[in-house]
């Protein structure tokens, strides 16, 4: 029995909705260690190098026990400093699971099995610990970050380490450079020909118009006004719109 990854992601959204941000009493923290490391180990192409990342492991760990240890205060941290530490948490545990099952050619191969009801799946291991709680990815993408941040610029900032995802940026997110940061990769993901392709009458877009569409129509405004905010080449109410086919394959050197 096949179903549709939308179908999936509908669910997915639904079971998370009731996931609480963990909290703590830390103050804002520092993520250089993550920048550091992906400053090394990330192209500017924004495909990893997994064998140095697997090297660095060391580094990696002490970045992560620091997540685990700091969630954010939302009485004490900026609404951006809040979304950088779990922007930054998503993608550093991404990295962390594959390197935990390095070498894969796919995410999609962790936790592989049938995904009727997304159990047995990459993104429903709960492996992360922050604030005490336990999460798996999914928490942390629709539970936390979709539901408490109204911002569809998130989307190009998370990274699943698959090639048809945003590319990995090779810093790290920060409260006080986020907008700039978010801004930059909206543009580069909507005008990388290789994620949305514009062909006259024609456009061919990634699948996340497709999978979150409603998340790009906020105030009365429609996915093809969101592109357009960014896009190069402008589509209009008469481009006939299609979706390319999503590679899962490893977003790796």
């Amino acid at each position: 029995m096949k179903i549709s990854f939308f179908i999936l992601l509908s669910v997915i959204s639904f079971s998370c909705n009731g996931v609480n941000a963990p909290e703590s009493k830390a103050a804002p923290i520092s993520h250089s260690k993550w920048d550091t490391l992906l400053k090394k180990y990330v192209n500017e192409e924004g495909l990893v190098d997994y064998r140095g990342f697997q090297k660095d492991r060391e580094l990696l760990n002490s970045y992560l026990e620091l997540l685990q240890t700091s969630a954010p205060n939302k009485k004490t941290w900026t609404k951006n400093e809040q979304l950088a530490f779990w922007i930054n948490a998503y993608n550093a545990f991404t990295i962390a699971l594959i390197l935990d099952h390095y070498p894969v050619k796919s995410i999609k191969d962790i936790g592989s099995g049938p995904l009727i009801t997304f159990i047995n799946s990459p993104w429903d291991i709960k492996f992360i610990e922050i604030g005490g709680k336990t999460y798996d990815l999914n928490n942390i993408e629709h539970g936390i970050i979709r539901k408490d941040f109204d911002d569809p610029r998130i989307h190009f900032a998370l990274v699943c380490a698959a090639k048809s995802c945003p590319e990995l940026r090779n810093e790290a997110y920060t409260g006080d450079q986020l907008n700039r940061q978010l801004e930059e990769e909206t543009i580069a993901f909507i005008n990388n020909p290789e994620r949305n392709k514009f062909l006259g009458n024609s456009a061919k877009l990634s699948k996340y118009f497709d999978w979150y569409k409603g998340d790009f129509e906020i105030g009365g405004k429609s996915v093809r006004d969101f592109i357009n905010l960014y896009a190069t080449n402008k589509i209009s109410g008469d481009t006939e719109i299609e979706y390319l086919e999503y590679n899962w394959e490893l977003n790796e050197q």
